[in-house]
């Protein structure tokens, strides 16, 4: 019965589950976050950046199930061709000659951060690649899901598992491993990657790749790690916040525009201005 229940309440809510881009885009964005995850929408041009790095991401991929450092370098190169130009935000650069010489920067800085990585790549036991999983946690009214880079053999316990997450980044972080941000994305990973694989999880592991050289010849390469066992609080602060936004969205309520997110403002209110969300009607 009970669980009829909450099936029941599920089907009253606007989204199937939370995954840690959809959380962070309704903190961020609560618009936004309609347009993607609710009437899905995605025709929000990405930055550069994001191209870039979603290509260093295919060559990880590739590279971590078997190919060779010139295949899989070679393969994310052919992903980051193949996004149009209309699926890029080219800011100002608005001119074809503008927008092409902007691609062959992209291009060099893919190939510049791969290079990087894959100059010396962190060895692992590899278990999984790309490995996607969904999960329902007690005490969470929807499931989560997430996507983990490497799930591989956990070096503290060969019984446990370790979860790898790659990031290209233009700075290091100066937070590290008590960045937020780092702790609930690794926390939507524990428990999809536990769901998946029946193992005990030991750590989140995030390794930083530095696109841009380092002028005083330290390593490009930057790693955090997340010990789960020494997080106890986040994992109560995580269900909290995911229920209370679930709360939220479950009720009645304008989706108003944030024209002061650097990433989605303008978009969203573009959104608004077209009447994307329609107007709640008084009773």
């Amino acid at each position: 019965m009970a669980a009829k229940r909450k099936s029941g309440k599920r089907k009253n809510l606007p989204i199937k589950y939370w995954s840690h881009s959809s959380l962070m885009s309704f903190l961020r964005n609560p618009l936004a976050w309609y347009k993607r995850y609710v009437e899905l929408i995605y025709d929000t041009p990405s930055s550069p950046s994001g191209v870039v790095g979603r290509a260093c991401h295919t060559a990880m991929q590739h590279y971590y199930s078997g190919l060779p450092k010139e295949a899989a370098t070679e393969l994310g190169l052919e992903s980051l061709r193949n996004v149009a130009d209309f699926e890029i935000n080219f800011g100002k650069n608005t001119t074809k000659k503008a927008m092409r010489a902007k691609r062959e920067s992209m291009e060099r800085e893919y190939l510049q951060a791969v290079g990087f990585y894959l100059a010396r790549p962190p060895k692992h036991d590899v278990i999984g690649v790309e490995v996607k999983a969904m999960a329902d946690v007690k005490g969470l009214a929807l499931p989560i899901k997430a996507v983990s880079d490497l799930v591989v053999r956990s070096r503290v316990n060969p019984k446990s598992l370790d979860i790898v997450d790659h990031k290209f980044v233009d700075s290091f972080s100066p937070l590290r491993a008590n960045k937020t941000l780092f702790v609930i994305q690794a926390l939507f990973n524990y428990y999809t990657v536990k769901e998946k694989y029946g193992k005990p999880i030991e750590r989140f592991i995030i390794i930083e790749c530095k696109k841009t050289a380092n002028r005083d010849g330290k390593p490009q390469l930057r790693r955090y790690t997340i010990n789960f066992d020494e997080v106890g609080e986040e994992f109560f602060l995580f269900k909290k916040l995911i229920n209370d936004a679930t709360k939220e969205i479950s009720r009645p309520r304008l989706y108003l525009p944030n024209p002061s997110d650097m990433f989605e403002g303008e978009n969203s209110f573009d959104i608004y201005r077209l009447g994307l969300v329609e107007e709640e009607k008084p009773e």
